[in-house]
């Protein structure tokens, strides 16, 4: 290779290096159009009458002056707990909301010498606000201090009473299936009606499970009865081209009375808010959270030093209690992992928070339930990987095969090839027309070798966009990976981690690069070019899941042993020679 093709081959790896922590880019979600109004309905308690308040299609009234439900260091704090086979719900005082959601089942880390597995996975972990909280004017918020009650084993009250005599109470009643019931009742027991302003009920905090997750996992979703709108830290980001520096955006609002559900989520695990009747609007705000603990840091250098969470909420316009009245807002809050059988036995399509939705998302979808099929069977999943992608390559095998032939014999004809070339080089129409018969009649497709790799696309970012989400892979071990949906690093040598699967991904890629004709018409310093261009996507997958890495490198191995298979079929195979072509003209 000469000194300006290494040259070029060396800056296109310095690009992707600088590239990769910038590759996820989410550009602004349209605005919605505005939509029927829906009734909010108030329900009864068992000594008053209910009332219907139909809310108006107007903009929703809440604004930057709102402040949520919190006192201050000086009142003490007092927490309950309620707990069943899935759960551990703490409760506290301050804002007689849900401080945070812990999970038998699954521990906060997976991976790594530092993990602690004792440590069980936290939702809402170091919140500033607790979940369920009330945002507002002062009038509504008062000292954010309530009384909580333990009503029986599966259910909490908190209440306060404002001055102007409003009885705010909150009900928690645990469900199943990591669901929690969730009544907010404003009683008016004075003689004078009492207008409630227009407030937020914060459905909970996207945070990090520990110091070492990506915030761009970190996000909202919401769902207008149609569709998902999926917002993560790239939309706050801003970013030109999705990597360039922007105007920092530090809220998001949406919807027009169709808040369906809308959820906060890191990679695995989602909080998701289900009112009776749809919301008017969901807000999610980019807060600061505190920094890590050296004690939670350890020995881990990639920590984030500076984490940040999305904090959003359900937005309601203002409603008038009448005398001796009560105004109920109803819900369903799950909060648990992003286990899709799990979500798709919920209603109101509550798995779209998996983000499988679209023409990715039905691969992603597919690959997931092929996966649950195999384990369910007894196969491990990295084992079900390496079946699904056998699997794949078996069913797109004639069309591979194909199109190995024909680019082989492409490179076999390429002397007759270019002699027509020289022959009609003033005549380009000609050209076009002489050099297309003779690929018909040799049974050459130009575009054959696009076709295998254009099938793989979706395969491949199916795959990509399900191990984002899909708690089934996390800890799921597999030769030296401890998790499969993380890098597969086994060391770190002077900062840099050592992750052999892209290791030998890229290796199997070069030795199909090696191993693949070049196409017809590039000279020989572009083609010494391309057959080390897979070394790029070897460094723009390095930090990529372990389960991701493997398919990729089966894949590889695959085709590889399918172009051996191929290639001396196709070199027997007879051409019809370029002189045919000239008689005729």
């Amino acid at each position: 290779m000469d000194r300006k093709s290494l040259l070029i081959l060396a800056a296109a790896f310095a690009l992707l290096l600088a590239w990769m922590p910038l590759t996820n880019k989410l550009f602004p979600p349209k605005v919605l159009p505005p939509q029927a109004t829906n009734a909010v309905v108030a329900a009864p308690s068992s000594t008053t009458p209910p009332i219907q308040t139909e809310t108006k299609p107007k903009e929703f009234q809440g604004n930057t002056s709102f402040r949520a439900e919190s006192v201050g260091k000086l009142v003490k704090e007092e927490l309950l707990t309620l707990e069943n086979e899935n759960a551990r719900y703490v409760f506290t005082s301050t804002g007689g909301g849900l401080k945070q959601v812990l999970l038998k089942k699954y521990p906060e880390s997976v991976a790594g010498k530092d993990a602690k597995k004792e440590n069980l996975a936290n939702l809402n972990r170091k919140a500033p606000i607790p979940a369920l909280s009330l945002m507002g004017p002062d009038s509504l918020i008062g000292d954010g201090v309530y009384q909580l009650v333990k009503v029986d084993s599966n259910t909490i009250r908190a209440e306060k009473t404002l001055p102007n005599g409003l009885l705010i109470t909150k009900e928690y009643q645990l469900s199943t299936n990591y669901l929690v019931k969730f009544n907010l009742k404003f009683e008016n027991h004075t003689k004078q009606p009492i207008q409630v302003p227009a407030r937020e009920i914060i459905i909970g905090t996207a945070t990090p499970m520990g110091v070492q997750d990506e915030a761009m996992y970190l996000g909202l979703d919401w769902y207008n009865g149609s569709g998902a709108e999926h917002i993560t830290e790239s939309w706050f980001a801003n970013r030109t081209l999705g990597c360039f520096p922007g105007q920092v955006r530090t809220e998001y609002s949406a919807g027009a009375s169709n808040v369906v559900w809308a959820s906060v989520h890191n990679q695995f695990f989602t909080m998701i808010a289900v009112p009776q009747t749809p919301a008017e609007r969901v807000i999610s705000r980019q807060i600061p959270l505190a920094a890590p603990t050296k004690e939670e840091i350890g020995t881990q250098s990639s920590a984030l030093l500076q984490p940040i969470g999305y904090q959003t909420s359900l937005g309601y316009n203002e409603v008038t209690v009448p005398p001796n009245q009560i105004f109920i807002t109803p819900m369903e809050v799950f909060a648990g992992p992003k286990e899709y059988n799990l979500l798709a036995r919920l209603e109101k399509e509550m798995d779209l928070v998996m983000g499988f939705d679209g023409f990715i998302g039905f691969f992603a979808k597919s690959l997931l339930l092929s996966l649950n099929g195999l384990h369910a069977l007894g196969f491990g999943y990295g084992l079900a990987i390496i079946i699904i992608t056998i699997a794949i390559k078996l069913i797109f095998w004639p069309l591979s095969a194909s199109s190995t032939r024909s680019m082989k014999r492409m490179q076999k004809l390429q002397p007759q090839m270019k002699a027509i070339q020289d022959k009609y080089k003033d005549e380009p129409a000609k050209m076009q027309s002489k050099l297309s018969e003779f690929m018909k009649e040799n049974k050459i497709n130009p575009v054959a070798g696009c076709l295998p790799m254009i099938i793989q696309i979706p395969v491949f970012f199916g795959f990509y966009r399900m191990l984002q989400a899909a708690i089934e892979l996390r800890g799921a071990s597999f030769l030296w990976a401890s998790d499969l949906s993380s890098p597969d690093t086994i060391a770190v040598v002077a900062g840099f981690p050592i992750n052999p699967f892209p290791l030998l991904m890229g290796a199997t890629m070069l030795w199909q690069a090696q191993l693949t004709p070049a196409s017809p018409g590039i000279d020989a310093s572009q083609q010494r070019i391309m057959k080390y261009m897979p070394l790029m996507m070897m460094v723009f997958l390095y930090n990529f899941s372990a389960g991701l890495t493997i398919y990729w490198t089966v894949q590889n191995l695959l085709s590889i042993a399918q172009m051996k298979l191929t290639r001396d079929k196709a070199a027997t195979e007879p051409t019809v020679p370029a002189t045919r072509n000239s008689k005729k003209s």
